[in-house]
């Protein structure tokens, strides 16, 4: 049955577009892939655009998504279902590793902080939930960042003017910095933080992944860099993938795999 008001049909099915394919794509392919009016998608595009639920390349004559539009699946996945999910995980990961713990979302170009599991006898930290701080300078953050298409990274940080800094010396302070700390992520299969946010503390973090295989959140533990020499790090990186895998189960559905049975 064909929508009865094809203006707004056509609008999602181009953000759908666009949400499944990992690189920009021109408007004319955009018709063709939709069998669309050209002059429609370009219509459609164009207050996208300046709504911000599309970003144009100007130099591709392509179109990926928005900030607007990672701000809906923000708004998705930070309501309490995730938080409600995640928060005994999180509790249970700080008991067997004695350190803080946490869960963020990507809203925006920050990370939204939803769970915040204390450790006893340890400082107090900046992070806490409904607390922002700017992704690229976060482990979660850089988790996220680094399991995106580098097409929308690129649109969450267009200019040097989205770089802040919490410290005196930031380790990332522009876009290719930024770009190959993603790419070390994605290699070694984690996100680190090394006094990026507080001095004297680090941050390890991994990713969590939507049915859709899309990264929606991170776990992380902080703790003191005197603490957790690096050489100590694969057993507290142990905890957290296996935190991290078990969230993403129960976020997709999914009963956690158990031992085989011989047939």
């Amino acid at each position: 049955m064909g929508s009865k008001v094809p203006a707004s049909d056509n609008t999602l099915r181009i953000l759908q577009l666009l949400a499944s394919r990992k690189a920009p794509t021109p408007a004319a392919m955009i018709a063709t892939l939709l069998d669309l009016p050209r002059s429609s998608v370009y219509q459609l595009l164009a207050v996208m655009n300046e709504r911000g639920f599309v970003t144009h390349y100007p130099e591709d004559k392509s179109y990926g998504l928005g900030i607007a539009a990672f701000e809906l699946s923000s708004a998705y996945t930070r309501q309490e279902p995730l938080a409600r999910l995640g928060a005994p995980l999180i509790a249970q990961l700080v008991d067997k590793v004695g350190e803080s713990a946490h869960l963020a979302i990507l809203h925006g170009s920050d990370v939204l902080y939803i769970v915040e599991e204390r450790a006893k006898g340890r400082p107090s930290l900046v992070t806490d939930v409904g607390v922002r701080l700017p992704s690229h300078l976060t482990a979660s953050g850089r988790a996220i960042l680094a399991a995106l298409p580098k097409s929308q990274v690129r649109a969450l940080y267009p200019s040097a003017a989205n770089f802040s800094d919490r410290v005196e010396r930031s380790s990332i302070t522009g876009y290719a910095q930024l770009r190959r700390e993603l790419e070390q992520c994605s290699q070694r299969g984690y996100a680190v933080e090394r006094g990026d946010v507080t001095p004297d503390f680090h941050s390890l973090a991994v990713e969590i992944r939507d049915a859709g295989n899309w990264p929606v959140a991170a776990v992380a533990v902080t703790f003191l860099a005197d603490r957790v020499p690096e050489e100590q790090w694969d057993k507290l990186l142990k905890q957290i993938r296996s935190t991290a895998a078990l969230i993403t189960t129960r976020i997709q559905g999914k009963r956690p795999a158990g031992p085989s049975i011989p047939g």
